[in-house]
């Protein structure tokens, strides 16, 4: 108690005059805060509270009509919206929009981005919720809301205190990873402001808990003990907000650091991490028209994942030992400073090299197709360049690393017929399974080929944490080049758009020179394409649109370009080619273009399924690519003229054709 007293003694120090008044949290909401999640005897308690305030039902009635509920008649209501989406759902809309309403000032040019906190807020919130349903948490609602405020205290400061927290993020402090930063800087941390006003404004002990101790859990003794697990999630769910880019300001250059305990409450394993960020996401795509938010790109999201290692790698210093010698595993933070496998794989096992003094760290994975395990990266380099083990050959345990996904350590005198043990001539290995929701994605193969060091199962827990990190990099570096493919692809077709063919064209000839006499660009242009959508629809249309791409990518090579140009449009590059070739191709494309329309003629209520191309072939009057694509073009527009569904090859200046 008396350290309670102490911190509201500091903070009538360090906040300005006005704020004694201070009210950041309605009236309103601490009435809903106290109902409970009775759907039977709450709903007209409920409806009652709401309708109390005329500008909270009308915002309200605003987000249950919104297209986030595609609800097929608008709400008219509170009480029928209650009825319709529930108390739950209802009971959040309104706190949302209370604390939103009160705490929040979108148009602030201040350093401390109150729309970009509130983000963070949401984020919180909404897979704290996520993350308590998967533990079947009794009350994932209040777990919501204390996500919803778990950083209140740097409202306070920013809007009550004498020096704001967009000063303190002015200042070098901000970038120290500790609430000691905070504390230096304005006398209390943010969690220790939120304890303060939470007591004032008597919001449940069950709130406050997770205001006052989200970044440090509450010792055996502390009032808040009952509600460590809470406590957990919204500590949890923090740290992932900021590892996704998603923090309380922008540019921070550090996340949360998770204490053990956290990771104790929550049995991660529990979590299908993957399912609930994807509907947090959904959920925060949602809020984008209604408070004019924009999600994080996934850039933002590489460059704080890489952020985030950077400050990772710096060495923490434990102080229960009298020497402060330093201590941390570089092979936890080097998956994070890449979105590249054949950057960040092959820093990872060199990591674990010099962090636990193997001789030799392998990658092992599965060739699906030809059954074999193989080796694809290896430290130090090319120490196992010719590893290929078929993988009916496994067994022991091995095959349970595989199976049931733990980590093992072989050795001669348990396996001596082991496979991986005969082939790279040792006499023990240790094996690490890199798991990601439940999948396995990989080995960490380790040994002492050399210095024939003895082998401990002590470094397995170690190596399974860096295996860990490594997977999560692995499913980002997935996702990435995911997001980096669809970026560059047409959606209807799965082409290459036309940013990628101005680009691919462009490194082409400037890296290809030499070779460019045997290189042909062609134009392909459906005939008749606005009467098939003006008779038969643009769905009809797009379909046609998905046969000629379908054929292009059928009849094409795989050193060869193709993409879709625009509209009806499409073009392609074939290498190693001639005149006699390129005319060849095309006519392969035209013929089986005519083919499936009449196929399909019925689709396109007897409407013929024709294109013209036009091919151009180089000339070294050609000033750069878009002079070929030129002739290409005048190409395609001549074999229209002289009656559509045909081709035309030219060669010269796009002037002289």
């Amino acid at each position: 108690m008396d350290d309670v007293n102490n911190i509201i003694k500091a903070a009538v120090l360090i906040l300005k005059e006005e704020s004694e008044p201070l009210q950041l949290v309605p009236s309103v909401a601490i009435k809903l805060l106290k109902l409970t999640n009775d759907e039977d005897a709450r709903i007209d308690d409920l409806t009652r509270i709401i309708e109390t305030e005329p500008t909270l039902a009308a915002k309200i009635l605003r987000n249950v009509n919104s297209a986030a509920y595609f609800l097929p008649n608008k709400i008219t209501a509170i009480n029928r919206a209650v009825n319709i989406l529930g108390f739950s759902t209802v009971r959040r809309i309104a706190l949302a929009q209370l604390f939103y309403n009160k705490m929040i000032k979108p148009n602030s040019k201040q350093k401390f981005d109150q729309l970009f906190f509130w983000q963070h807020c949401l984020f919180v919130a909404s897979l704290s919720r996520g993350i308590a349903v998967a533990l079947k948490h009794p009350d994932p609602d209040f777990v919501y809301t204390a996500g919803l405020i778990h950083d209140i205290g740097k409202i306070v400061l920013e809007t009550y205190g004498r020096l704001s927290y967009s000063d303190y993020i002015s200042s070098e402090k901000s970038n120290i990873s500790s609430h000691d930063s905070e504390r230096s800087f304005f006398g209390l941390s943010h969690a220790e402001i939120g304890h303060v006003f939470c007591l004032e404004w008597q919001l449940p002990l069950s709130i406050t808990a997770v205001v006052a101790s989200h970044h440090q859990l509450p010792e055996a003794a502390s009032p808040f003990t009952e509600f460590r697990q809470e406590i957990a999630i919204v500590a949890f769910a923090n740290s992932v907000a900021w590892m996704q880019g998603v923090g309380s300001y922008y540019d921070a250059d550090y996340h949360p650091f998770l204490e053990q305990d956290v990771l104790a409450l929550i049995n991660v394993d529990q979590l299908n991490l993957g399912h609930l960020l994807q509907q947090v996401d959904h959920e925060m795509q949602n809020t984008l028209d209604f408070y004019g938010i924009e999600f994080p790109s996934i850039h933002h999201l590489r460059a704080t994942l890489i952020k985030a290692a950077i400050n990772l790698s710096k060495p923490k210093v434990d102080k229960s030992d009298s020497q402060d010698k330093p201590f941390f595993l570089s092979s936890l933070t080097a998956p994070h400073h890449s979105l590249n496998t054949d950057e960040f794989l092959p820093r990872t096992l060199a990591a674990i090299h010099g962090d636990f003094g193997f001789d030799r760290v392998m990658m092992l994975t599965i060739n699906a197709r030809r059954r074999r395990l193989i080796a694809p990266y290896c430290w130090p380099p090319s120490e196992a360049d010719n590893f290929d083990i078929d993988v009916n050959s496994l067994s022991g345990l091995f095959l349970c690393c595989l199976r049931e996904k733990k980590p093992v350590l072989i050795s001669s005198d348990l396996e001596s017929d082991n496979p991986i043990l005969k082939q790279l001539k040792v006499s023990a290995f240790v094996a690490i399974p890199i798991v990601h929701e439940q999948r396995l994605l990989g080995i960490i193969y380790a040994d002492n080929f050399v210095s024939k060091k003895r082998l401990c199962k002590s470094a397995l827990s170690e190596l399974t944490l860096s295996a860990s990190q490594l997977g999560i990099a692995m499913v980002n570096a997935k996702h990435y080049e995911i997001e980096k493919k669809q970026a560059q692809l047409d959606p209807l077709t799965q082409l290459y758009n036309k940013r990628m063919i101005n680009y691919f064209m462009e490194e082409f000839f400037k890296n290809n020179s030499s070779n460019l006499d045997k290189v042909a660009i062609g134009f392909i242009d459906i005939d008749k394409f606005k009467k098939v959508n003006d008779l038969c629809g643009h769905q009809t249309g797009d379909d046609a649109l998905k046969v000629v791409a379908d054929i292009m990518s059928q009849f094409t090579r795989p050193e060869d370009f193709i993409g879709r140009y625009g509209g009806e449009e499409f073009i392609f590059l074939l290498k190693n080619t001639d005149k006699t070739g390129a005319i060849a191709y095309a006519e392969r494309i035209r013929k089986e273009i005519e083919s499936r329309g009449r196929l399909l003629r019925e689709k396109f209520l007897n409407l013929e399924l024709t294109a013209s191309i036009g091919v151009a072939t180089y000339n070294r009057s050609y000033a750069n690519y878009t002079d070929m694509i030129k002739v290409a073009d005048q190409a395609m527009y001549l074999a229209k003229h002289e009656g559509r569904n045909r081709v035309i090859l030219l060669s010269g200046s796009p002037a002289l054709v």
